[in-house]
């Protein structure tokens, strides 16, 4: 790149000083790699006018190296490099070093290496992780000059202010995922049923799966009429679904308030996911190991499950004969919808801030989330590029599209715990016999405890 003759003779003159000065103060030292100024300690940096001038000046022309670091999902990995390909392609200054950790390994990893100033400087991770990342002071604010609020409220949907904490927006994503019901249509055809005429009520849905589960002699499932798998997706369904179908509300605006017990909604939408196993007998838990495995395999006729399944559907069952409908509702229509978003680390500054902020526009950017689509299967987190036409009126794709307006991302205080309350007070109504009321009021009691420590700890800072 070109630069004007007075900015290179500074430049020079600057570089002869300073090379005189070092050759009289570290001679005898060894010598090592060279620094972004980002990665300088401010104590080497010091307060030269004339060095900050000319770091200006060549400023555009430095080389920077940055993180990225993602869960191993390979469908994810696969595509995340063919990016980081095209991204330095357009920023050849900058490099992008990806690095995967198992799923269950993810966040000891982040929590051992961040704090100490090491490990990723941009981190996908899910939503739900959000407030324990931040309140952990793992994270950073995305810049504004990148992402103001604005822009995001403008170009993105609603829930994605579920990103934002403490008046700031802390992660953005690249896609977003939704619940619908997936089934198998020649399972429909064999049990009578109608493949172009899913359930779209409560009451239908329990009429449907009692139609399509088959046992065997001995009362064992055949075929599940719909799959059950309490720690899986049914945790989010109940949350963000069912419970506003019954027309109640998951928690309250300022986020401190479980609301399921603060109407008859909450232990109806409870009782009606319970159900289903206990009393219809339409399905079990772990059946074929678990739900995604059981529908993939036949051995389950329907499914409640995210559209971030369709990719592993596609590859895995390519034969499959499925299709996909909203979920099935009640007094109000709705949906959970969850995403992996990407932050910026604590301590990632200069330059590395710079390329980071670069690379969170570039996965976020139109061609990049329709990638994403034909790649992995979620939706487009952008409202322009997820209500175009060829996604909107795609047979797979548009029954999650259609239902991104009546769609919850619930806030989570410890994602892994409050699934694991939800799934222990099914369990407790199924395998113990504890009554419903009693499982729903300590289910409701243990969560808002632990709604309550995390905002008094927020509140002392």
């Amino acid at each position: 790149m070109k630069r004007k003759r007075n900015s290179y003779s500074a430049y020079r003159m600057r570089a002869a000083l300073l090379l005189s000065g070092l050759l009289i103060t570290l001679s005898g030292c060894s010598g090592g790699a060279a620094h972004s100024s980002s990665d300088t300690p401010a104590a080497a940096k010091g307060n030269d006018a004339s060095k900050s001038s000319a770091d200006s000046a060549a400023g555009k022309d430095e080389k920077v190296t940055i993180e990225y670091w993602q869960y191993q999902y390979p469908a994810k990995v696969d595509l995340i490099s063919s990016l980081i390909e095209d991204f330095q392609k357009k920023h050849p200054n900058i490099t992008v070093k990806q690095t995967n950790f198992p799923y269950d390994q993810y966040n000891e990893k982040v929590a051992a290496l961040v704090p100490a100033g090491k490990g990723p400087d941009v981190i996908n991770l899910y939503y739900g992780w959000l407030p324990k990342y931040v309140s952990s002071g793992y994270l950073q604010p995305l810049p504004d000059s990148a992402f103001s609020e604005a822009t995001i409220k403008q170009e993105f949907f609603p829930f994605v202010d579920t990103a934002k904490l403490n008046g700031k927006y802390y992660a953005i994503p690249t896609a977003v995922r939704t619940l619908a019901l997936f089934y198998n249509k020649d399972l429909y055809v064999k049990a009578g049923l109608d493949p172009a005429k899913p359930p779209a009520t409560w009451d239908e849905l329990v009429a449907y799966a009692k139609k399509l589960t088959q046992k065997d002699k001995n009362d064992q499932y055949i075929i599940e009429g719909l799959a059950w798998q309490p720690n899986a997706q049914l945790h989010h369904w109940y949350r963000d679904a069912l419970v506003y179908q019954a027309g109640g509300k998951d928690i309250s605006d300022d986020r401190r308030k479980i609301l399921w017990n603060q109407s008859p909604a909450g232990l109806e939408a409870f009782k009606y996911l319970i159900d289903l196993s206990l009393v219809h007998k339409v399905g079990t838990n772990n059946f074929y190991n678990d739900d995604i495995t059981a529908f993939k395999g036949g051995y389950a006729a329907m499914n409640i499950d995210g559209s971030f399944q369709l990719g592993g559907l596609k590859k895995d069952v390519p034969d499959l004969n499925y299709a996909i409908a909203p979920l099935p509702a009640y007094k109000e229509k709705a949906t959970q919808v969850s995403f992996w978003a990407n932050a910026i680390t604590k301590n990632v500054q200069g330059k590395k801030l710079e390329a980071a902020a670069e690379f969170l526009k570039y996965l976020t950017s139109k061609e990049v989330q329709e990638q994403w689509v034909e790649k992995v299967g979620e939706l487009p987190a952008k409202k322009e590029v997820a209500l175009q036409d060829k996604y909107a009126k795609d047979e797979k794709l548009g029954p999650f599209i259609q239902q991104l307006g009546v769609a919850h991302a619930h806030f989570f205080v410890d994602e892994k715990l409050e699934r694991d309350y939800f799934t222990e007070a099914v369990d407790q109504v199924v395998l113990n016999k504890v009554p419903y009321e009693k499982a729903f009021e300590e289910l409701v009691s243990k969560t808002q405890k632990l709604y309550d420590e995390y905002w008094a700890k927020q509140d002392k800072k």
